[in-house]
């Protein structure tokens, strides 16, 4: 044997003992093995019992046979040298499994191990074997992909386990009393986007796939279609047990809590470091990414046949540096989950890639996310943005308000905030900062206070109490949250004196004791206990969380009514993040005996103090690779700074400036508006029959395949008047024009006035020589010709005297054109020109 192959092999017994296998190789043959009764696995023995040459094939021997309870062997292994990619063996293994009957193979060479269940799909890198006890049970598994994807899965799922008999209670009978019913029993009826959702994983489930990733906004209710997908796998008996997996404490405890709410009549549901021992009971079993590798936990106490399906919450988080160690170590189907889009981050320069710049980081993970769940051409198996759910009336849009001060409206110019400083040699120097320096490099103290007095004078108030609704800041820095903090608690007691007690505020930071208890409790509204304004009313005392990053990614509070954005922000999915926390709907109720108030939660208010909104409205660039680089983390979060500054500290009075409220339609925002748009552009691109089509210069069949195979179709309802509005043009495209622009024919599309002039021009270029013709005039007829149908009514009908009232076109104009010119617009117009494109 070559000195290579052996030292695999030496490293394959070594696992393979550490597992506590009896395996039986080529090398040695049976003699080696002894059973517990004694008998000795002579060849003759194993003639008898298994065949002749049972550890030959038509193509060679075995390399190892691994020896179940049972005395037969339940899996073989397949081994290379260490320089051999173990799947080039596949092929051979599989036929020797096959020979053999045998469902479970490992490929191996040393460093790289794979195991492959025949039966389930392709093989899978694992860490290490695992032991004949797990991989026995995994055995007497017999999942089945059929039954699972011909399971009935309709909106009451989780309600029939919830309550099986519910159809036949009268509450569910009674029109009158079927919302009290459901609300008084917390029915939790799954919404038609996910039960799509679901459906989608039955029909790629039946396609053999094992792997999914739903790309779902926050507020979509991703735990809730979670329970439904955990219910089908485990009713359908295609996992024995679910590992739902989170990277903070509060989401480990708000999943825990939903899925014991949703599922309890029917499994078990624990946290892992709160039932250590016990675990293996559970059916499902949530943790943190950080609990399991602790010491290793997740290799030392877990074998990786343990869990048939593991999902991963925030999975562009979950799956990043060590914490996918933990990810690929089980076996088993994999479902992905994320509310962060890659569609509006174009690219990344892969060649020179600066893993210290948190944006490029995150576009890394994402970019990894869909690779490692099967959606290599990033497309995730399932998708429901926040302009779906807006449309479909299961989110809201923000009232944005965008409050500038004297200061921060200088930091935000191109010119920035310059202040004259002296010099070492006693001469002076100007020195600028802008708004990514503030509270990193230049200070103001007055400044935070403007931002705290324009949010206490102008926050959302509770519709019970109205007092201040439950609100989150977000700060530059834990040193800036602090100041936050201290000025929010000191004009609180000012205006609402004997209230809160310092309670008003509460900072929530990653150096702050038990940060991470606290934000479970402002969800579960008992931080600090009740409030004061109304006894029997459930609502916390503390009203506002401060913090920098730890209340962004997950962070359900779906009675928030404020969010604030006290710092620049300069990646896009950060601002998706934040602006997440508060597109939730939710019912404030306050009950007593004889009075039961319910008002719905219509909007929430985004005070934007550094003109976010308005940069990723208009500023930023969503088509180029991002190449800023900046340190992040909890105490310098985003980015901008310049370099080489000295610190600045201003005493300068500052007061807000400009105050401007702005409700955000159903249009949504331009950062959600870019998702869908390359959603739907990536969708073109990889079609092949356009491709082809565009390669051929097949026009026709161009617009008769998009107008029939992608156009009003469920999986995004697109067409051209959708792409109008996307694009924002004041005209209607063709879909030439939108091909163009995909396949990158075209860098954008022209302005209408634009077209307009080409118009024109053409119409010049036909005419004889206009030398007495006032051409200004003669532009503006045929422009207004073209796009206001009135005039063209006015100018058929020879109603002229409308034009002495016409805001278009004036008669005094009129009277300026000439008789040839009233005639030869028209006509040509009429003609040549597509009148439909320029309606409006």
């Amino acid at each position: 044997m070559a000195a290579k192959e052996a030292k695999a092999r030496i490293k394959i017994n070594k696992m393979l003992e550490e597992a506590g296998w009896r395996f039986i190789t080529d090398e040695n043959g049976p003699a080696n093995i002894v059973l517990e009764s004694g008998v000795s696995l002579t060849s003759a023995y194993m003639n008898e019992t298994w065949g002749e040459d049972f550890e030959k094939t038509s193509k060679g021997y075995i390399d190892y046979l691994l020896i179940g309870p049972d005395n037969r062997p339940i899996a073989l292994v397949e081994a290379k040298r260490e320089s051999v990619n173990p799947l080039n063996a596949k092929e051979q293994a599989r036929k020797y499994a096959n020979a053999h009957q045998i469902r479970y193979v490992f490929i191996s060479n040393g460093n790289i191990t794979y195991q492959w269940d025949l039966e389930q799909g392709n093989p899978q890198v694992i860490s290490r074997f695992p032991g004949p006890e797990s991989l026995g049970a995994y055995i007497e598994f017999k999942p089945d992909r059929q039954k699972l994807s011909n399971e009935t899965v309709d909106a009451d799922y989780i309600v029939c386990t919830q309550y099986p008999d519910y159809k036949n209670q009268p509450g569910w009978n009674s029109e009158q009393d079927k919302a009290e019913f459901i609300q008084n029993n917390s029915l939790k009826f799954l919404r038609p986007y996910q039960v799509e959702a679901i459906h989608k994983i039955q029909s790629e489930v039946a396609l053999g796939k094992n792997r999914f990733l739903f790309e779902m906004a926050t507020g979509t209710g991703k735990t809730l279609t979670s329970a439904a997908i955990i219910k089908l796998f485990l009713r359908t008996g295609n996992a024995r047990r679910v590992l739902f997996l989170v990277d903070r404490l509060e989401l480990e405890d708000q999943a825990n809590k939903n899925f014991i709410k949703y599922l309890k009549n029917d499994f078990k549901t624990v946290i892992y470091k709160q039932q250590k021992d016990d675990w293996r009971f559970a059916d499902i079993v949530v943790s943190t990414i950080q609990s399991l590798l602790a010491g290793e936990k997740f290799k030392n106490e877990f074998e990786p046949a343990d869990f048939d399906l593991i999902i991963s919450d925030e999975a562009h988080r979950s799956i990043g540096g060590n914490s996918r160690a933990v990810f690929e170590y089980f076996q088993g189907y994999k479902l992905g989950l994320t509310a962060t889009p890659k569609d509006y981050l174009k690219g990344v320069n892969q060649e020179e890639e600066d893993f210290l710049n948190p944006r490029e980081w995150e576009l890394r993970l994402l970019r990894d996310t869909y690779t490692t769940f099967g959606c290599e051409d990033g497309e995730p198996t399932y998708r429901y943005s926040l302009l779906d759910g807006v449309k479909d009336g299961f989110l809201i849009n923000p009232v944005n308000i965008d409050a500038r001060t004297e200061i921060t409206t200088k930091l935000l110019s191109e010119k920035g905030y310059a202040v004259v400083k002296p010099t070492a040699d006693g001469g002076e120097e100007e020195q600028t900062y802008v708004k990514g320096d503030f509270e990193k490099k230049f200070f103001s103290k007055k400044t935070n206070l403007a931002f705290c007095e324009a949010f206490i004078n102008h926050a959302l108030r509770d519709p019970i109490t109205n007092e201040i609704g439950k609100t989150i800041v977000f700060c530059v820095s834990q040193a800036h949250a602090r100041k936050i903090t201290q000025i929010l608690n000191e004009l609180a007691d000012v205006k609402f004196p004997g209230k809160y007690n310092s309670d008003f505020a509460v900072q929530v930071t990653s150096l702050v004791a038990d940060a991470q208890q606290m934000t479970i409790n402002f969800a579960n509204n008992n931080l600090n206990g009740k409030t004061r304004w109304l006894p029997g009313y459930d609502s916390c005392k503390t009203r506002v969380c401060v913090t920098v990053g730890m209340m962004t990614t997950g962070y359900d509070c779906e009675d928030l009514l404020n969010l604030c954005l006290m710092r620049p922000v300069f990646s896009p999915t950060d601002f998706i993040q934040m602006k997440g926390r508060g597109t939730r709907k939710y019912t404030f109720q306050y009950k007593q005996e004889d009075e039961h108030v319910a008002i719905d939660k219509e909007s929430f208010k985004l005070f934007d103090f550094f003109a976010n909104c308005e940069y990723f409205e208009e500023k930023y660039d969503y088509e180029q690779k991002i190449t800023v680089s900046v340190p992040g983390g909890e105490e310098g979060f985003g980015g901008g700074a310049g370099t080489g500054k000295e610190v600045y500290k201003t005493l300068e009075s500052d007061a807000i400036r400009t105050f401007r409220e702005e409700q955000v339609g159903l249009e949504g925002m331009r950062i959600d508006r870019e998702m869908y748009r390359n959603r739907v552009e990536d969708r073109m691109r990889s079609d092949e029959f356009i491709k082809t089509q565009l390669e051929a210069g097949n026009w026709d069949q161009i617009n008769h395949y998009i107008r029939t195979e992608v156009f009003d179709k469920p999986e995004d309802y697109i067409n051209l008047d959708k792409l109008q509005e996307l694009y924002k043009v004041d005209y209607k495209l063709s879909i030439r024009e939108v091909i163009e622009k995909v396949f990158g024919i075209r860098t954008n599309f022209k302005e209408k006035d634009e077209l307009l002039e080409e118009e024109f021009q053409k119409f010049i270029a036909t005419q004889p020589p206009l030398e007495d013709e006032n051409i200004t005039v003669l532009r503006h007829f045929f422009k207004a010709y073209i796009v206001d149908k009135d005039i063209r009514r006015i100018v058929k009908d020879k109603t002229y005297q409308e034009l002495n009232s016409h805001p278009a076109f004036t008669m005094d104009e009129f009277k300026q054109l000439s008789p040839v010119a009233r005639q030869s617009v028209p006509v040509y117009v009429e003609t040549y020109v597509p009148l439909d494109k320029y309606a409006a």
